[in-house]
């Protein structure tokens, strides 16, 4: 008996689009069946190379408009990679067509902008989510167990994380993230978004009371005529006392890690964002122990290494390809999943807040109904 699949546009040709048609091929439930791009003959090379990667059943419609794409009765559902700047018209427009969308991070320049997304798609019935990969993760389900466990790590008082690349010259001269009309929020939008998420997950989805933020360095050239954030740090106020940091960059080499503090020990993991290459996917719980005897001060390491069998990339199995089996499941179904754009807006609002907060000089910045 054949499967249903949902029929996907890919609504842009930027490298990330070729990592997700390859996910899409391998979500089981979902099937790439048209390319758009402004120019045809690029729509027609990114097929043809992405067929020989990971071949669809059928080879996809190549379109040289995006309207074309929309148009399309083959295309239930849209994928966009473009720049941030051009997320709000695509999207507006996919959801007037009634098409689905998943979004590439950040959704929009503000959450004004976001909300206006998010009703479009409300109005015209169609789901909404983010890019964010590792929240489709078998592992966030298991360090969910951990940090619920009451034990391992107890009450949560402090989350911290760092998401970071060192970006090569030619980067800032020809990449669209070094360029202010397209990508305005610079590293916060392209990285910070992935430790914001971490720190709300973490958190049950409470918002903070207060953010302050940091542009540590920033650039400005020739297509970036504002300036944008190169290396950005906040800290995010919740009730209670509870606290999160986090630093991110296109100036230090690659990091990507995050950890989750409490009374009885903290949980770390190196990789939360893209995992190290393999067929696990590893977390630690560490809970060290302190003695003293006279003069002699003891530290003892009390750790538990957890594995969750899961594909790092590439495969049916890994969270990239779980995002889309995720998100065709409900549209096929008829039952859309209401928390998905919830996240992204709690996402977006905080991220403002901590922009705001940095072109004040690190002024704190409230957040209404947190």
């Amino acid at each position: 008996m054949s499967v249903r699949k949902l029929g996907w546009g890919i609504l842009g040709t930027a490298q990330i689009a070729r990592k997700n048609w390859r996910a899409i091929q391998n979500s089981g439930n979902s099937a790439v069946v048209a390319v758009a791009s402004r120019d045809l003959e690029r729509s027609r090379r990114f097929i043809q190379e992405c067929q020989a990667e990971a071949p669809a059943e059928s080879s996809p419609l190549a379109f040289g408009r995006y309207e074309d794409l929309l148009a399309s009765e083959a295309v239930q559902a849209v994928y966009t990679p473009l720049p941030t700047g051009l997320r709000r018209e695509w999207v507006l427009r996919a959801a007037a067509a009634g098409k689905h969308i998943v979004c590439e991070k950040p959704c929009a320049v503000n959450a004004a902008e976001l909300r206006e997304m998010l009703e479009a798609c409300r109005h015209h019935r169609v789901q909404f989510m983010d890019g964010v990969m590792f929240m489709h993760s078998r592992r966030l389900a298991r360090m969910r167990e951990v940090l619920d466990d009451g034990l391992s790590v107890g009450s949560i008082r402090r989350i911290t994380s760092a998401f970071s690349f060192c970006a090569p010259p030619e980067f800032f001269a020809s990449n669209i993230r070094a360029h202010s009309a397209l990508e305005p929020h610079g590293c916060l939008g392209d990285l910070g978004w992935y430790c914001l998420r971490f720190a709300l997950w973490a958190m049950g989805w409470k918002l903070p009371r207060q953010v302050i933020g940091r542009v540590l360095s920033q650039f400005s050239g020739d297509k970036s005529v504002k300036p944008i954030p190169t290396e950005f740090s906040a800290e995010l106020l919740f009730e209670d006392g509870v606290s999160a940091a986090f630093y991110c960059s296109f100036l230090t080499e690659n990091q990507q890690w995050a950890m989750v503090s409490g009374q009885h020990g903290y949980l770390r993991l190196e990789d939360f964002v893209l995992p190290f290459a393999g067929e696990e996917l590893l977390f630690e719980v560490q809970q060290a122990v302190f003695g003293t005897r006279g003069g002699d001060f003891r530290m003892e390491p009390h750790s538990r290494r957890f594995a969750v069998s899961e594909p790092s990339h590439g495969q049916p199995g890994s969270q990239e390809a779980n995002l889309f089996r995720n998100f065709s499941e409900p549209v096929l179904s008829g039952r859309l999943n209401h928390q998905w754009p919830e996240l992204a807006l709690k996402t977006q609002i905080v991220m403002d807040a901590c922009l705001a907060s940095a072109r004040q000089d690190g002024r704190p910045f409230s957040i209404a109904g947190s």
